[in-house]
């Protein structure tokens, strides 16, 4: 018997002659010839060995494109295959274990993994892995200098089996010295392409490097995880919003609610009130209450600001003034013992209010007040100009030492009427950046004041929409008749 591996020449087995002849389309294979081919010419014997040859090779080509359309095949169903993932509505982390999952197996990596840019941290969060421990699973920062995917997100440029940073590939831990990064890339409709992530394969299950066919398909892979990655943020970001809208609409209805019905004073007096935030919420408020023997309290304040700050501390106020407003007497003792119960609050958000409290008695025909800086209050009598209804205290918040007084002013029942308001309804803007204007609104009020507070306000507020369809501020308008 020949020895193994065997060499060309002639053996003798079982008592015969063998010729072994090497066939060099295809290592390792051999062509046997026995007893009979000793008296062939030498050159039909050459000519038999090279149609071997030449069938080895033809046999061995068909093998290897066999092969080659199979993984091609792979591939095409690979790709196929993520595009039905990316195109039904599921989560980033689901689609990324998919994806992980399908393409390393194709391209034939142990270990796997998918890293998305986190914009506020600044990180490489890993979304996605195969073949790591959970404890590797770790987040890089981009400026990383140490670490390969980081490197590929700052260049946008893939790295593929070579040394990195002066670290050996097998350093690393990679075996067969095998790894491919790639960028995930995102191009919106009309902006430039930015970075969003990392694809990592390593540990090649055949111990070669990836080849370049492997590379090209995991960039068009990367591609689509590039705009998978982009819609599955956006789909987050909807809900956030849809979330914020709800929770917008929830606090308007809130506010409103802790605002009274006019309907509280009916049979007493006449009013009307419109309430408009600039945001879902505000800082305007107005309370009122019957007191009875006719009489009425009102109460129009405005916060500093405006948003969720102030719509928080109005919440504060209005429940300041349903528990002093029925201890107090007089509104100089409503609003001194509203501005101590508030002192805490509004020295900690650096906030003031300015707020109009007043006390309409029918009956003594009398208007007994007090105006912590809110300017906008005003008597409109049956003829003649406005009276502003003089601030007697700084708004509170500014000052808690200085004293609080009230005032009294003559009212005529049936007659008179009580306006107030918030600057947001004067301060809006119209053509060449004119401000509406306390002197507009006064001159409507005056010129519709004989008519119910409801066609007056409804007057009031078709001009200054007419004058300006945007507003900064929040905008409060109360009219009153007793």
């Amino acid at each position: 018997m020949p020895p193994w591996p065997p060499r060309q020449g002639t053996y003798r087995r079982q008592g015969r002659s063998v010729r072994l002849v090497r066939l060099e389309a295809v290592p390792g294979l051999w062509l046997s010839l026995g007893p009979a081919a000793a008296g062939v010419p030498r050159a039909a014997l050459t000519g038999v060995v090279e149609l071997v040859n030449r069938l080895a090779r033809i046999e061995r080509q068909a093998d290897q494109l066999s092969d080659e359309l199979t993984r091609r095949y792979e591939e095409i169903d690979l790709l196929y295959g993520l595009s039905e993932v990316f195109g039904r509505t599921v989560g980033l982390e689901e689609a990324a274990a998919l994806i992980v999952r399908e393409v390393s197996e194709v391209v034939g990596a142990r270990r796997a993994s998918i890293m998305v840019h986190d914009e506020p941290s600044g990180i490489l969060r890993t979304v996605a892995a195969r073949g790591f421990p959970a404890a590797e699973r770790h987040a890089v920062s981009v400026d990383d200098p140490r670490s390969i995917a980081a490197k590929v997100f700052r260049e946008r440029v893939a790295i593929a089996d070579r040394t990195e940073e002066g670290v050996p590939t097998g350093e690393r831990g990679y075996r067969g010295e095998s790894f491919l990064s790639i960028p995930i890339c995102y191009t919106p409709p009309g902006g430039p392409p930015r970075c969003v992530g990392v694809i990592n394969l390593t540990d090649r299950a055949r111990g070669d490097a990836f080849s370049t066919t492997t590379r090209r398909l995991v960039e068009a892979v990367a591609t689509q995880i590039g705009a998978a990655i982009e819609n599955a943020r956006l789909v987050v970001l909807d809900r956030a919003q849809q979330r914020l809208r709800r929770d917008l609409e929830l606090a308007h209805d809130l506010q409103l609610k802790l605002l009274p019905d006019p309907a509280v004073l009916q049979d007493d007096a006449q009013v009307v009130v419109h309430f408009a935030p600039a945001e879902s919420v505000g800082g305007d408020f107005y309370t009122f209450a019957r007191l009875g023997l006719g009489c009425v309290s009102v109460m129009v304040g405005d916060v500093s600001s405006h948003g969720f700050s102030a719509a928080l501390i109005m919440a504060t106020v209005i429940a300041a003034a349903a528990i002093h407003g029925p201890a107090s007497v007089t509104p100089d003792e409503t609003l001194t013992a509203m501005r101590r119960s508030l002192a805490q609050q509004l020295d900690s958000t650096e906030s003031y209010l300015t707020i109009f409290h007043g006390i309409l008695d029918p009956v003594n025909r009398r208007l007994t007040y007090a105006n912590a800086g809110h300017p906008q209050a005003f008597r409109v009598p049956a003829a003649g100009p406005a009276e502003r209804l003089a601030t007697t205290a700084p708004p509170l918040g500014l000052d808690p030492h200085e004293v609080i007084t009230s005032l009294q002013v003559p009212w005529e029942p049936g007659v008179d009427l009580l306006c107030a308001w918030t600057d947001g309804l004067i301060d809006v803007r119209g053509q060449d950046d004119e401000r509406f204007g306390e002197a507009r609104l006064l001159a409507l009020l005056e010129q519709h004041r004989g008519e119910e507070p409801q066609r007056i306000l409804d007057q009031v507020l078709a001009a200054v929409e007419a004058f300006s369809l945007h507003a900064d501020d929040d905008r409060t308008l109360l009219i009153l008749r007793v």
